[in-house]
């Protein structure tokens, strides 16, 4: 099956459900929040459940630049294999948490866990796709976070039909069982550090390269202009991304009165069905145009980031079913087509040996933004200020679209062989 010329395709369907289960056991804690503060009562502070999401997000972040490095120097399958199963005990463990301490401190441990897979996985599918389908690819893979954004909106309603104990429990036992799986279907792309072509050196008279160390990958990487922009410009949005991820259902519940039970899938779901669709417009649109202008993957994703900025706006002020929900979806779509494009941009600024480090750079930063906004919302929260706080944020967005503009100069990519 590896040596199939369908193979690509399956790593992007295997990776989806990892990416499907990364998002969903890190999303159910924010939906269950009202079920788990009659069990732990420091959860009902808002403030307190904020340093909860922000431990995960403070953690991941740091960890992904070091995801990437690794990334970069050992067969990726099992980095992914390894993350997973981590994960998922830790999933599972989250149902035996008794104390706010066992909480913060297991959300820490999935922090460090979780950070491993993203740097790592995009990296496996963008080496595995050409220039022709590599953002469908990125993105068919991404609809998976999304997916498990939106299941995860269903941990509140499990919660109250079984208990929040219950939900952690099953999830985490799905997550073991497929890393498991994964041992013996998922193979990494051969030539990549770790596998059986990089170990064998097919020709004697051919000196061997020297691995880049760590301090001249980043110098490298650090060093591209184009990389700055870019991972401003990764970072904006991710303010308001993750402010969705951590508070929309919150927010849907204050401005539409509902209980959390209610406003968690519908808050969750309506992002993550218009995200799927983002993707599906994003995807082959930005494969398609970067054929004919080498621009083509900047303008497809800076036209979806500028879709966000209008739905900041309503998200923030909207009081109705109509004006929240058409909000949610337009966010969802431009997200969608930014979120798809992230690694295929990348592809053409930075060279393949050094794609997943510098994946891990931007991801720390995105995720640092993340920390920062789900700590501010929590004080916005209890001062009764979240929503027009949300829709400050599309200031930021504005700004990193006309820098993406203005600077970020894409070249034709280069592959292991001309690296070497």
């Amino acid at each position: 099956m590896r040596n199939s010329k369908y193979y690509p395709w399956v790593v992007v369907g295997l990776l989806w459900f990892v990416a499907l289960l990364n998002y969903l056991d890190r999303q159910m804690l924010s939906t269950m929040q009202s079920s788990m503060q009659m069990d732990i009562r420091e959860l009902a502070i808002a403030e307190n459940f904020g340093r909860i999401m922000g431990i995960f997000l403070l953690i991941y972040g740091l960890m992904s630049p070091i995801a990437g490095i690794i990334a970069d120097r050992v067969n990726r399958k099992w980095l992914i294999v390894g993350s997973l199963f981590v994960w998922s005990a830790v999933t599972w463990g989250m149902g035996y948490a008794e104390t706010y301490s066992q909480v913060y401190w297991l959300r820490a441990l999935m922090g460090v866990s979780e950070a491993l897979y993203l740097p790592t996985g995009l990296a496996m599918i963008a080496d595995f796709h050409s220039s022709k389908t590599r953002s469908l690819a990125i993105g068919i893979h991404m609809s998976g976070l999304y997916t498990g954004q939106a299941l995860g909106g269903f941990g509140a309603t499990i919660a109250a039909n079984y208990s929040w104990q219950t939900v952690f429990h099953w999830f985490g036992i799905v997550g073991i069982i497929y890393s498991v799986l994964l041992i013996f279907i998922l193979f990494d792309k051969e030539g990549h550090a770790g596998t059986k072509t990089s170990r064998l050196n097919v020709d004697p008279q051919k000196t061997p390269v020297k691995k880049a160390s760590v301090l001249s990958s980043f110098g490298l990487i650090l060093g591209t202009l184009s990389f700055w922009i870019m991972l401003f410009y990764f970072m904006a949005p991710s303010f308001p991304g993750w402010a969705t991820k951590n508070w929309l259902p919150t927010l849907f519940s204050e401005n539409l009165g509902v209980e959390m039970a209610k406003a968690g899938p519908m808050a969750t779901i309506s992002i993550a069905i218009a995200s799927f669709f983002g993707v599906l417009i994003g995807g082959p649109l930005s494969d398609k145009w970067v054929q004919k202008n080498i621009r083509g993957r900047i303008y497809t994703s800076v036209i979806g980031l500028t879709l966000t900025i209008p739905s900041l706006i309503l998200l923030g002020y909207g009081h109705s079913y109509v004006g929240l929900i058409g909000a949610a979806v337009l966010f969802g779509i431009g997200f969608g087509m930014f979120d798809t494009n992230n690694m295929p941009i990348l592809c053409q600024i930075i060279p393949q040996k050094l794609r997943a480090t510098a994946y891990g750079i931007m991801n720390m930063m995105g995720v640092f933004a993340g920390y920062i906004v789900t700590l501010m919302l929590g004080s916005s929260t209890d001062a009764g200020n979240l929503g027009a706080d949300f829709s400050k944020l599309s200031i930021v967005v504005l700004v990193a679209v006309i820098l993406m503009l203005i600077f970020v100069k894409p070249k034709p990519e280069l592959t292991y062989n001309q690296e070497n």
